[in-house]
């Protein structure tokens, strides 16, 4: 066994399995990516062994501890060799990196595996996370107004190589009243957290870093402040495209979408939306008029965006005007274009 710092646990995960041996509810609110939940203890194993610990003392709690373990070390061995398949390098982790990890740890490795623990654990983990922001990236923003395609051409940008980040995709939600529609999976805030920090140490600081152009919260995850004042202080490229094009676009997004899943996520901006929008939109989406509906609230939309694009300095916004409907073939112009732009700026 050996315990490794946080910065080489992380750089050497690539060669093993990563298992994270807390609680599942402590898995499910955040964890390493990419980890695995093999629990010493359940929930209510823990809370036992936690009231013990703090009412009688130590022995006794690592008695209890024993006690639970003891039958299931047989199971741990199976689930581990499941989880971890052809490799034989297991990387685990606790809250602290205490007795929880080291006693898994220790197990594994007397069964034959090669093993590594987390020094201080999930914890060391967090204030990686939380203070890696503050690392200062070469943002550019990729704006515009609903239907542009932004998404699309953020995948298109980063197949040809560019450096991207998906906020929407880490958040599971497309950042607005209609968000979570079509989205399967969701995620803690920590753990929304965990995934752009994994993401945003990877960037290389000297390129441009792609981000789409977002308020502070993407559905209930808010961006953390760091990584948002850098986002505001970014340059912008606002996507200029005909009504029309994006229309259709949020019409092949939102198009075969339930009615009433539609229906529910115009009842949220009922208010901002106005009272006779609102029924023009709720009559519409019920006669199955959906052209019509995400007309009219396109128009709220690209109002909404407008006012947010005043609120930024404009000498850190440029338009970038299209009618072609070809993402790869905007996203290639759009590297064009951001070139001299970085240029230009280089030489003021």
């Amino acid at each position: 066994m050996k315990s490794l710092s946080i910065i080489d646990f992380l750089s050497n995960l690539t060669e093993g399995t990563l298992i994270d041996v807390r609680t599942p509810p402590e898995f499910e609110k955040g964890h390493i990516p990419g980890a695995k939940n093999l629990p010493l203890f359940s929930d209510e194993e823990r809370a036992i062994i936690g009231t013990i610990y703090k009412q009688i003392g130590r022995q006794p709690a690592i008695l209890k501890g024993l006690e639970i373990t003891g039958p299931k070390m047989k199971e741990f061995v199976k689930q581990a060799e499941a989880l971890a398949g052809e490799s034989n390098k297991l990387f685990l982790y606790c809250w602290r990196g205490g007795m929880r990890s080291g006693s898994m740890a220790w197990l594994l490795d007397l069964y034959g595996f090669e093993v590594y623990t987390l020094k201080r654990g999930y914890k060391a983990f967090r204030n990686y996370v939380l203070s890696s922001f503050d690392t200062k990236k070469n943002i550019l923003i990729l704006g515009g107004k609903t239907g542009s395609g932004k998404t699309p051409i953020l995948k298109e940008l980063l197949a040809s190589g560019e450096q991207v980040i998906d906020l929407e995709g880490l958040a599971h939600h497309k950042g607005s009243a209609f968000g979570t529609i079509g989205e399967s999976e969701n995620c803690s805030q920590e753990h929304f957290e965990n995934k752009l920090a994994m993401d945003w140490m990877k960037m290389d600081p000297e390129k441009p870093i792609w981000l789409e152009d977002e308020s502070r919260s993407i559905g209930k995850k808010i961006i953390p402040e760091a990584v948002w004042n850098q986002m505001r202080e970014a340059h912008v490229i606002n996507l200029d495209m005909p009504f029309e094009t994006r229309l259709q676009h949020v019409m092949k997004i939102y198009g075969s979408f339930p009615v009433p899943e539609l229906i529910a996520s115009v009842e949220k901006i009922q208010k901002r939306l106005g009272g006779l929008a609102y029924k023009q939109v709720i009559g519409y989406l019920e006669n199955n008029i959906l052209y019509e509906a995400a007309g009219i609230l396109l128009i709220y939309y690209d109002k909404t965006y407008l006012h947010g694009l005043k609120s930024r300095d404009p000498e850190t916004v440029s338009t970038y005007q299209t009618e072609e409907k070809d993402f790869a073939k905007i996203a290639k112009e759009l590297v064009k274009f951001a070139a001299n732009i970085e240029s230009k700026i280089k030489t003021e």
